[in-house]
């Protein structure tokens, strides 16, 4: 079944929208996961210059200082999260006390061996979507304007199989047999079926959602995973791949940027480079596959994203 914002014409973004573009923001706080690093650190050296207050998440104190020092002492601060553990997404949440206008949920792992987090959930979608969602559910009545996932072009690829509560806890779970590619690209689709589901209840809070991917980028995240199993091949097959084919990480951030700060978007829109299959260029508004708009699915995810967090978006 179509949801409501599907049938609306999309907003149309300039041709060759680009960080330039970004208006003031100066007055504007933001919070960025995963800001350390290729795309959130990009993310965050743009809004920063366009004048907002940027919170960034990062896994290590040594990191979010280099980052701040890095980006602006100013404008910058930074808050420890490790979304592999539910703990930590909570004591995270507790250190922001102000109102958030943007909520960018953008870190994430990919294409790692078979591990888990420390909740006993799957390491990938325990990540990239678990952590996220009950990291924005905490601070659900602290953001004003906007909520904005970031996914990939692998969610095209993605199954949950039946779909049914019980088979996305056994997911959840790390009950199934596992792929890392199959793993990450669930993860993806996971967060666009969070991004739809939530505008379709946003009418509780005050913000709206979006989505956003950033084609294919070069940053440090396709390495995770050849370096976690120790295949130096591999990791040098990834490093030569991005260098010939990827695009930068300033680039690959425009997407995400401009759902985060683009002032005319229908809620729920998603955003993605306008090039050959969505692999690089600047924003426009884009499909995701079709399953991504499947009620029912989102439904049973939130459904058991709420039970596996206990995160109640109420």
């Amino acid at each position: 079944m179509a949801q409501s914002f599907r049938g609306l014409p999309l907003q149309k973004i300039p041709q060759g929208w680009r960080a330039s573009d970004i208006p003031n923001l100066e007055g504007k706080r933001f919070l960025v996961t995963g800001g350390t690093s290729g795309l959130g650190r990009e993310i965050a050296r743009e809004l920063a210059r366009a004048g907002a207050q940027t919170i960034i998440t990062g896994r290590s104190q040594e990191k979010i200082s280099q980052t701040i020092d890095e980006i602006s002492r100013h404008r910058v601060i930074g808050v420890e999260l490790d979304l592999a553990d539910l703990e930590s997404v909570r004591r995270a949440a507790r250190q922001i006390d102000q109102p958030v206008d943007v909520l960018i949920l953008n870190a994430g792992i990919m294409a790692v061996p078979e591990n888990k987090t420390r909740d006993d959930f799957e390491l990938q979608l325990g990540t990239n979507h678990l952590g996220h969602f009950a990291f924005a559910g905490l601070l659900r009545e602290k953001v004003t304007e906007r909520i904005v996932s970031v996914s990939s072009q692998a969610h095209r690829t993605a199954s949950f199989g039946s779909g049914t509560i019980e088979e996305l806890t056994k997911i959840a779970r790390g009950e199934n047999s596992y792929s890392p590619w199959g793993a990450y690209s669930a993860s993806k689709l996971a967060n666009l079926l969070f991004a739809f589901e939530l505008q379709r209840r946003s009418k509780n809070w005050k913000f709206q959602s979006f989505a956003a991917h950033p084609g294919y980028s070069n940053t440090n995240l396709q390495s995770v995973g050849p370096k976690a199993r120790g295949s130096h091949v591999e990791e040098r097959l990834v490093a030569l791949s991005n260098s010939l084919i990827a695009q930068s990480a300033r680039l690959g951030a425009l997407p995400i940027l401009c759902a985060a700060t683009f002032p005319h978007l229908y809620g729920g829109s998603y955003i993605g480079p306008d090039g050959l299959l969505e692999m690089r260029g600047y924003p426009k508004a884009t499909r995701a596959r079709a399953i991504a708009y499947d009620q029912i699915l989102a439904q049973n995810l939130w459904h058991v994203s709420e039970e596996l967090t206990g995160v109640y978006w109420r």
